[in-house]
């Protein structure tokens, strides 16, 4: 099976520090990724020069095919290349429909902008993915009134909207309660397998890890250190020592 994503010889440097390391990289369709490492690692770094917020020093970025080394990140977003954020970015002022409604008259361009919301969107599509991702009760809710979980909820609903192959998700379980973690990545994975969207997530809960990803890429300063199975990557002495602290 040919790679969805593809890195070789991904370098950032600022100065004389190398934020990442000649990164070769392939990501199969299907697969549930989870990236870990302390903080300062490159997890962050490598994610923001897939989805375009940082442009590399060298190297090139390979997606479905298409070159997308450089990209401004809405050119991104449609090649099909969706992110959510460790800090939900939210229509704060608008309802969870209605937040999700500007999602899709964004993915339809800026003339869409020009008509009434009512004639660029779907009710059945956005109903379909409020029920996906388990707000369908909370559609009429103002974003601002929303617990954490819902947010990063509402943040991935966003994303898939605009159809994306691959989602980029950064700490998905970060601010959200001990006990919503699990239901709260339950219904993440059950969504993006019910839209067919290849997942990376980074991740610092071993716990969320373990149950949910088919394999995982250590980073340690600036490089993948260990790639592989939860199991053989969590095993890893260096990412045992580095990453996990045992």
């Amino acid at each position: 099976m040919n790679s969805l994503l593809q890195t070789r010889g991904l370098t950032l440097k600022f100065g004389g520090v190398v934020a990442a390391e000649s990164i070769d990289f392939d990501l199969k369709a299907g697969e549930r990724l989870a990236v870990i490492g302390a903080n300062g690692a490159g997890k962050t770094t490598f994610i923001n020069m897939v989805t375009g917020y940082i442009k590399p020093s060298a190297g090139k970025i390979m997606f479905d095919g298409v070159n997308i080394t450089g990209m401004h990140p809405r050119q991104i977003v449609l090649q099909g290349i969706g992110r959510s954020f460790q800090l939900p970015q939210l229509f704060t002022e608008h309802t969870v429909r209605q937040s999700i409604e500007l999602a899709v008259a964004a993915r339809q361009g800026p003339l869409s902008m020009l008509r009434p919301m009512s004639k660029c969107v779907e009710r059945d599509e956005i109903d379909h993915v409020l029920s996906v991702v388990g707000l369908s009760q909370r559609a009429d809710d103002h974003c601002d009134s929303l617990p954490e979980g819902h947010r990063k909820l509402l943040d991935v609903a966003m994303a898939l909207v605009l159809r994306p192959k691959l989602l980029i998700m950064d700490e998905p379980t970060s601010g959200v309660a001990a006990d919503e973690k699990h239901p709260l990545m339950a219904t993440i994975m059950n969504a993006l397998s019910e839209q067919n969207v290849t997942a990376v997530f980074v991740e610092h809960d071993v716990d969320i890890v373990r149950e949910y990803a088919t394999r995982v890429a250590a980073w340690i300063s600036g490089r993948i250190a260990a790639d592989g199975s939860p199991e053989t990557v969590m095993n890893d002495d260096e990412v045992r020592t580095v990453v996990l602290g045992h």
